[in-house]
């Protein structure tokens, strides 16, 4: 009919006119398990994020593979084997059933007795799904409805998916949208023999979804064979590649990941030429040096001495730290303000202009600085970052977050003690960057940094205010600071560090 042609027309772009494929908290909902286990090894999608090397230097965008195919025809097994296969640190799954529309009441009862039309590319929220899809290219954290297939409603939760070297979209409309296609780096369209795929759609229906075979049959005849027929296999013309008998053609498979390997160099590539980039300039004028006055260099003078005591230790790194807020206080946006004094007089004073301030400390070092701020900011809201470094890849990576709701709103102190290459401080900004808080109202602070922790922080985040008690020039071969003032957790908290592990502020390089 007219109208089916011009959904079509809508829908599908017209062949040839596709581009080549280019060439890369405490938050209220569940967070997607951070893990993908195939048959041979264990995979994880949460971590450190793929959108920077441990220099600051920013990567391109994540490289996102489309995969297409009628209902049952062994997407997600493809895409387990194409994850597999890759071997890269950091993939996302992102399954297209999640993005069913709400239903109404009507529709809610035309579902339950199997006459509501899912195979229909009205059925998905693609606005949503192509917002989301932008998001995870570009390494956001991105939150994904889930939709419960028994009861045909999304549920009240939501989880929580982070961005990734490679992204696998995958879905029975995954090119049935104009917008949606200039997504995707490269189609695939898994094709499968019709009567594999509706014997695998009765035994996962009546297994899975407590549907009953009359139902399965009814729906399948009525809606998904036409919805194939009229909206899904047309799309075969638009994919890159067709993998016929889908998890069976390992061949197709191996081409896929030559290719997709082929991309992620070029990535890299281009990572190590601007690594150092922004090497041998002058200090960024984000930075902001507490004055040196005496009494701030007897006090480095003291903890940077070998020699010192623990307690003298703790004492006047306390006192350094208290200094230190105090200034980055200084630095938050303050307006006109008029009062009444008890003499009767108006004073023209200040107060701050923000909403409100959060501290967020990167552990374990990080949170030695909560009771100074604690001690200036009244009511203050703490969240917390834990980033190590991976032994095997030397890469930071993020293990533990709390964050307080709304945090978006906030001026957001971001504290660690020690910042020399800047690779975890990098990484905490970008998670800050992730739940929305704003570049110019994130304050890093750290007793003492080096320049090229210094550099790389300004680098990768022009807009971060970068404030320190003491600017070092040096880092040895152990990204350690010189000269330094050594393992500040360790000697913090009177901890000897074993061989293998890296504290936040040296070899993490916070």
């Amino acid at each position: 009919s007219n109208s089916s042609a011009e959904s079509l027309d809508r829908l599908y772009p017209a062949v040839g006119s596709t581009k080549a494929p280019r060439k890369r908290t405490t938050s209220q909902c569940k967070s997607e398990p951070p893990l993908l286990r195939t048959s041979k090894r264990t995979i994880y999608t949460a971590g450190r994020p793929p959108w920077y090397n441990e220099h600051g230097t920013q990567s391109k965008e994540a490289f996102v593979i489309g995969l297409g195919g009628g209902s049952a025809s062994g997407k997600t097994t493809v895409a387990t084997m194409i994850i597999e296969a890759l071997d890269v640190p950091w993939v996302v799954l992102l399954s297209m059933d999640s993005f069913y529309k709400v239903l109404t009441k009507q529709q809610q009862e035309q579902a339950a007795s199997n006459d509501f039309n899912f195979d229909h590319p009205d059925a998905f929220d693609f606005d949503l799904i192509i917002a989301t899809l932008k998001k995870l290219k570009q390494g956001k954290s991105v939150k994904i409805p889930i939709y419960d297939f028994t009861t045909h409603s999304r549920k009240k939760e939501w989880k929580t998916l982070y961005g990734a070297n490679v992204i696998i979209f995958e879905g029975i409309m995954a090119f049935a949208d104009k917008e949606l296609l200039k997504l995707l780096d490269l189609k695939i369209f898994v094709d499968t023999d019709s009567d594999i795929r509706l014997v695998r759609r009765l035994r996962r229906d009546i297994s899975e979804r407590g549907r009953d075979i009359e139902g399965v049959i009814k729906q399948y005849n009525k809606f998904v064979k036409p919805a194939f027929d009229q909206y899904i296999q047309p799309t075969m013309r638009l994919a890159d590649i067709v993998v016929p008998r889908g998890s069976g053609n390992t061949v197709a498979i191996d081409l896929i990941v030559q290719h997709v390997h082929s991309q992620l160099e070029e990535v890299r590539a281009a990572q190590a030429a601007l690594a150092s980039a922004h090497q041998c300039h002058p200090l960024p004028q984000t930075l902001s040096v507490l004055k040196s006055t005496p009494q701030v260099r007897g006090m480095h003078t003291i903890i940077r001495n070998k020699e010192t005591s623990r307690d003298e230790f703790i004492f006047y790194s306390k006192r350094l730290m208290r200094l230190l807020i105090e200034h980055a206080l200084s630095l938050l946006p303050f307006q006109s303000c008029t009062v009444q004094t008890p003499q009767g007089h108006d004073y023209e004073g200040r107060t701050y202009s923000g909403k409100q301030i959060t501290g967020v400390s990167i552990l374990r070092a990080g949170e030695t600085m909560e009771p100074a701020l604690r001690a200036v900011c009244k009511d203050v809201r703490i969240g917390t970052i834990l980033i190590q470094t991976n032994c095997n890849t030397g890469e930071p990576e993020l293990h533990y977050l709390r964050l307080p709701k709304d945090i978006s709103e906030d001026h957001v102190i971001l504290m660690d003690c020690t910042v020399s290459t800047g690779a975890a401080a990098m990484m905490a900004v970008r998670v800050l960057l992730d739940h929305d808080v704003p570049e110019d109202k994130i304050f890093l602070l750290s007793l003492l940094m080096a320049e090229m922790g210094v550099h790389s922080v300004a680098y990768a985040f022009p807009r971060v205010k970068i404030i320190t008690t003491a600017v070092d020039k040096k880092v040895n071969d152990l990204f350690r600071i010189i000269p330094g003032i050594g393992n500040f957790g360790d000697r913090y908290f009177g901890t000897d560090a074993p061989p293998d592990w890296s504290d936040d502020e040296d070899a993490l390089s916070t």
